[in-house]
């Protein structure tokens, strides 16, 4: 989250529409929006609650680039130490710059196995405003799965997949050959 916050005090020098985000490790570098027919990819894992997931992390947006544009690279910053994003504008540009890019996601994708308080915060958000949430858990790490994540899942809009390290992209593959983009950019009532 904390590198949500940062994003947001640079959008207000940016051309409207384009977000800070680039190659992992750089700052300050502008991105359009998701080309048209390209999905807007929320990508969350953990900042402050522990870095030590961040090659992992490197791989899923990797594999992600694949199908659509990953709207929060700056998760993959090397720069970033255990204290997370620290932005001169302070926790409250992260926190609107994130929320600012999650209302413009199609789809959510959360590493939950590292326990985080953002990246809880992000996935309710994201219930909230009824995105498409698939949160990515090891079950052979040793942690328990929230209930309030795990609970949630309903299959369709809200999924949990449990997986191993060596398996992330082939599952992500799994998932967006069975949810094509026409899918993720239907109606946002799930009834319709």
């Amino acid at each position: 989250m904390a590198a949500a916050a940062a994003a947001a005090g640079a959008q207000e020098s940016r051309a409207p529409g384009q977000q800070e985000s680039g190659a992992p490790g750089q700052r300050g570098q502008q991105e359009q929006p998701a080309a048209p027919g390209r999905r807007a990819l929320y990508f969350c894992g953990s900042m402050r609650g522990g870095r030590e997931d961040r090659a992992l992390y490197d791989r899923i947006v990797s594999r992600l680039r694949r199908f659509g544009t990953v709207l929060t690279e700056h998760v993959l910053d090397v720069e970033l130490g255990a204290q997370g994003e620290q932005p001169a504008e302070g926790d409250r540009f992260i926190q609107e710059r994130d929320l600012a890019l999650l209302q413009r996601a199609d789809l959510i994708v959360a590493e939950v196995t590292q326990p985080s308080l953002g990246v809880g915060y992000a996935v309710g958000r994201a219930e909230a405003l009824n995105k498409r949430i698939l949160c990515l858990f090891r079950r052979k790490s040793g942690r328990v799965l929230s209930a309030m994540i795990r609970g949630a899942a309903d299959g369709y809009r809200f999924q949990v997949w449990d997986y191993e390290v060596g398996e992330v992209e082939v599952m992500l593959d799994r998932y967006f050959a069975a949810n094509p983009p026409q899918q993720l950019a239907s109606s946002r009532d799930p009834t319709t």
